[in-house]
């Protein structure tokens, strides 16, 4: 089974930058759509964007314009660019990997990493 761990994260000013890895143990890593959600203090946890198997790309209006999805399977990694970064932007950004990737269940997910926070300061 793949376990996903999320770095990258850290604080940052507004109108910086920050690359979120989400690096992947096992061997099945490529037949996974992966996703990314996030989680303000106080708030639900919302989607950010979602690359899939075939590399689709999907992303969330708060991500659109900014934030970047990439993977790369030999690594058994995933990435997120985020650019521009906002204060709205601050929360623990979550990895998850997914095999049934649907725009009408962008929540759905089959395993989640523990998450690394963002802290982005005006």
């Amino acid at each position: 089974q793949v376990q996903l761990v999320e770095s990258g994260g850290g604080s940052v000013q507004a109108g910086g930058s920050l690359r979120l890895s989400c690096a992947a143990s096992g061997q099945t890593f490529n037949i996974y759509d992966i996703k990314w959600f996030r989680q303000a203090p106080g708030k639900e946890r919302e989607f950010v964007a979602a690359i899939t198997s075939t590399d689709g790309t999907w992303y969330g209006d708060p991500a659109k314009g900014r934030f970047t999805i990439a993977r790369d399977n030999a690594r058994n990694t995933a990435y997120l660019q985020m650019n521009r970064l906002k204060p709205e932007d601050t929360g623990v950004y979550y990895c998850a990997a997914d095999r049934a990737f649907s725009t009408g269940t962008l929540m759905n997910f089959e395993l989640l990493g523990q998450g690394t926070q963002v802290t982005v300061s005006s």
